[in-house]
């Protein structure tokens, strides 16, 4: 069962699990607006595969998906997750992401209690999560499993408390929870508010492209598919009550994504006159804009055998392409920004 499947993550996540053809899979969403089902398999098209509109702070309409599902693993991947929409709305983050974790995690626990002492034992539930959780890093370290957590905006406070949750129900009531916090996601059928696929509309779009003071914050950028891997890994192969940090070791500055993209623009369709870097506007920082985040991943390639799969710049390209050939999935979603 996947909580939040119609979102980037979630639904990357979805087309791999009926893709491969061996699990029964539910997509539990609440088609807030970032959820898209033009991004998900159609339930028509095969037996194992069916979604449920619902949102995860509703008990009623959870628990019943989960009784009449009966899932062995419960990967909760719905949430507010954008910044910048957590600074002026930070109200939706506090109810989604902490309440709706917290209602998720007493619908799981009174769903496992009553399981028999085989299906108890298999029984996991999987919060995904972030590495904003951890905070700002200086110019060198990685956060690891081990740092502590200092979320410094609304929406990395929202999820810190969600995995303080998870982790409380683990200690207290023994639910057999994992919780994995990745670096940055990017790829195909990614929200255009986010920064990548922004860069890539607004460039096509000729009009500004907005990068946020100097440009220099520096993220840790994972492939939404080589991310999907890790989560099955976790999911699969991880301990219970264990954290594990995903992240692909590459990291690369705003500004530098901006005219990467843009340098691929030129080259795959070129404006007439002029570089596409042209339109890169600087604006006004956000507030309490985190410096750097870096993940050291050790742990799960030593103990999940998991590794990413795509370097940023064979990811970045096929992102790219794939927004240039799909203008028919991102458009529409333009007019449904709020």
């Amino acid at each position: 069962m996947v909580t939040g499947g119609a979102g980037f993550i979630g639904s990357a996540l979805v087309r791999r699990l009926v893709a491969d053809g061996e699990t029964q899979t539910l997509n539990f969403d609440a088609l807030t607006y970032a959820g898209n089902t033009h991004s998900l398999p159609d339930p028509r098209t095969t037996q194992r595969y069916r979604f449920i509109k619902g949102d995860i702070r509703d008990h009623a309409s959870l628990s019943s998906a989960i009784s009449a599902f009966k899932p062995d693993i419960i990967m909760n991947l719905a949430a507010e997750t954008h910044v910048d929409r957590s600074i002026t709305g930070p109200q939706a983050f506090i109810d989604t992401n902490i309440a709706g974790t917290a209602t998720l995690l007493e619908a799981a626990r009174t769903y496992w209690e009553a399981l028999d002492d085989t299906r108890r034992q298999s029984f996991r539930l999987h919060q995904i999560s972030t590495d904003e959780v951890f905070g700002s890093l200086g110019p060198t370290g990685r956060f690891s499993e081990t740092t502590p957590y200092a979320p410094n905006s609304p929406y990395s406070a929202s999820k810190a408390s969600a995995d303080h949750l998870v982790r409380a129900w683990h200690h207290t009531y023994g639910l057999p929870v994992l919780i994995s916090n990745c670096t940055n996601n990017y790829g195909p059928y990614q929200y255009p508010e986010k920064f990548i696929p922004r860069v890539i509309v607004n460039a096509l779009a000729g009009v500004d492209i907005p990068v946020y003071g100097t440009g220099e914050n520096v993220r840790d950028w994972l492939f939404v598919d080589d991310h999907v891997d890790a989560l099955l890994a976790v999911a699969g192969r991880g301990e219970p009550g264990e954290t594990y940090a995903i992240g692909a070791s590459e990291e690369h500055t705003n500004i530098d994504i901006a005219n990467r993209i843009c340098a691929l623009l030129d080259e795959m369709r070129p404006r007439g006159s002029g570089s596409y870097a042209d339109l890169i506007t600087h604006v006004t920082d956000r507030p309490g804009h985190d410096a750097r985040y870096a993940i050291d991943a050790t742990r799960a390639r030593r103990e999940l055998g998991w590794q990413p799969r795509k370097t940023f710049e064979t990811g970045l390209r096929r992102t790219v392409s794939w927004y240039l050939d799909n203008r028919h999935w991102w458009a529409p979603l333009l007019d449904r920004e709020v």
